[in-house]
């Protein structure tokens, strides 16, 4: 069997996107439920990866770089989004930077963490009151259209956005 006929997966397409919109720099808190897009990334020369010890440095190494002229992106999931509330309502927000976050959902379809699950419930909400663009992606034939998308809407409305990874897509459990 050759490699073209093996399906793209969902990481894959991600990949190939952020190549598609010049996005370069990706930082990263590490999650097992990215680990693999993560990979994919770390052994692609065209990226820039960082590894910051919080989403919060993450938020503001994307945003720096882009007053710089790079265009980033910064993975986490569910539960550092709780961290982030604070850059985003002082930084990012206000000063219309694109930064896209990409958050894989955790705290739902069978959480055992009641904090990661507090978190889930509140992420939506707290994007709605920073009037902060975001799309939960459940299906792989949503991927590219979604991600290419919502990259776009970023940069040229310069505001940031948020992609959501539900474990439907992801198909990992908690």
């Amino acid at each position: 069997m050759s490699e073209r006929s093996v399906p793209e997966g969902w990481e894959e397409t991600v990949v190939r996107v952020l190549k598609k919109n010049d996005v370069s720099l990706v930082t990263y808190v590490p999650d097992n439920v990215l680990s693999r897009l993560i990979k994919l990334i770390e052994a692609d020369d065209y990226f820039t990866v960082i590894s910051p010890t919080r989403e919060e440095e993450a938020i503001g190494i994307v945003a720096g770089a882009y007053m710089a002229g790079k265009r980033g992106i910064v993975l986490m999931q569910t539960s550092g989004f709780a961290t982030i509330v604070n850059v985003l309502a002082s930084l990012v927000c206000p000063y219309q930077l694109p930064v896209v976050v990409m958050v894989s959902e955790r705290g739902t379809l069978g959480e055992f963490q009641l904090g990661q699950s507090i978190v889930c419930r509140t992420m939506r909400p707290v994007l709605q009151s920073l009037g902060m663009e975001h799309f939960a992606i459940q299906e792989r034939n949503q991927v590219e259209f979604v991600v290419n998308g919502m990259i776009q809407q970023a940069f040229t409305t310069q505001a940031p956005a948020t992609i959501i990874l539900s474990p439907l897509l992801t198909k990992r459990a908690a």
